[in-house]
């Protein structure tokens, strides 16, 4: 069988979402070895068992920022052991990881996946053209070869694995590449998740100004949905990064998600265009949101969403 390496990064003090994404997947294509970044614990290393992994190297980077000595430690270890794939997903730190590690190994990393598989050599598969196309690419370097994977490509679920073998790797000095964290700011939250939400309402420029955004906030309260938005109005500083959707954002798939007053730029609709039922409030009929979306509204946002809250609001009491 395949040895598949899968980075996972812990959050909140158990592995986080994506990570268990990957190890689901790693699961199909051979044994699995988890690199888990983070404090550790024994429940979450009892969670990677559960999702897949057999193995688990322990990088504990304390209050140095972490990349560039676990891409060194990563090199070292694969260097020696030579797994067959080694799997990132799509966030900050995992990317930074891959990039050092890459170059560290002389590898290339094949990006942006959103399917892998291993049949004589690794294959990954890309969605190309805002996603109306599915591009494959093949790693011709010899093992390992890096993969990156966007979130939401593959369902967390567990398997019900025993505890894995736990293996603590220590961090080597890597002089000035090294650096230490001073500070940090954890980002208040409020209500559900933008990646855990099984409803989404977001808004766009079709809003008109940043006060209006209100309306978005409204309409999600009754439902108890997590709260959205397109690049054009995080960029005009209307609402924080962490709300943005789409290909520099998040990647989206709820049950439901409403897109009030978003055109449907292809940047946006690579985040949310798997979602199970697409809603959209345009004013323009011949916007491109519709062509994705499985009912929609051809209005002002401004005055239909108002209406919406109002319904919801009198149907939940």
């Amino acid at each position: 069988m395949a040895d598949v390496w899968v980075f996972v990064q812990e959050a909140d003090g158990a592995p986080s979402t994506i990570g268990l994404e990957l190890l689901t997947k790693a699961r199909s294509l051979g044994t699995v070895t988890a690199l888990y970044l983070g404090s550790g614990s024994d429940e979450a290393f009892a969670t990677l068992g559960e999702y897949g992994a057999a193995n688990v190297y322990h990088f504990d980077p304390g209050d140095s920022l972490p990349s560039a000595p676990v891409a060194a430690a990563l090199a070292e270890l694969a260097g020696s052991a030579s797994p067959d794939l080694i799997m990132f997903g799509q966030a900050y730190d995992d990317r930074d990881v891959a990039g050092r590690l890459a170059a560290r190994l002389s590898r290339p990393v094949l990006s942006n996946a959103v399917d892998v598989s291993i049949d004589g050599g690794v294959r990954a598969s890309h969605e190309i053209f805002g996603g109306t196309q599915v591009a494959t690419s093949e790693a011709s370097a010899p093992a390992p070869n890096i993969v990156i994977c966007r979130p939401k490509s593959f369902p967390a679920e567990p398997s019900g694995g025993g505890a894995p073998t736990v293996a603590k790797v220590d961090l080597p000095d890597v002089g000035k590449a090294a650096a230490r964290i001073t500070g940090s700011h954890a980002e208040e939250k409020e209500g559900p998740q933008l990646e855990e939400a099984a409803v989404i309402v977001s808004g766009g420029r079709g809003l008109g100004n940043a006060e209006n955004y209100a309306l978005v906030e409204r309409v999600a309260k009754p439902l108890h949905a997590a709260t959205g938005a397109t690049r054009a109005i995080v960029d005009a500083g209307w609402v924080p990064y962490a709300k943005q959707v789409g290909q520099t954002g998040k990647t989206v798939k709820p049950d439901v998600y409403i897109a009030a007053g978003i055109s449907g730029a292809m940047q946006h609709l690579v985040g949310m265009k798997d979602a199970k039922t697409i809603i959209a409030i345009n004013k323009d009929p011949d916007a491109p949101i519709f062509q994705v979306a499985d009912l929609g509204i051809v209005g002002d946002v401004n005055n239909v969403l108002p209406k919406l809250a109002a319904e919801l609001e009198q149907r939940t009491g």
